[in-house]
């Protein structure tokens, strides 16, 4: 995983393609949010927020 991270890194130095970092950044969020609240108490108030 770190190793992603660090390629993902390394390419966006070298193009100068920092305005990825801000969507990489969201949808890791995004993704964690819905693992972390399925089949939680939480998870239909989290529906209705999409």
């Amino acid at each position: 995983m770190f190793e992603l991270l660090k390629d993902l890194w390394e390419f966006m130095k070298e193009r100068k393609k920092f305005w990825l970092a801000p969507i990489i950044i969201v949808l890791l969020l995004l993704g964690s949010l819905l693992v972390l609240t399925q089949g939680s108490a939480v998870a239909p108030f989290i529906y209705t927020l999409f």
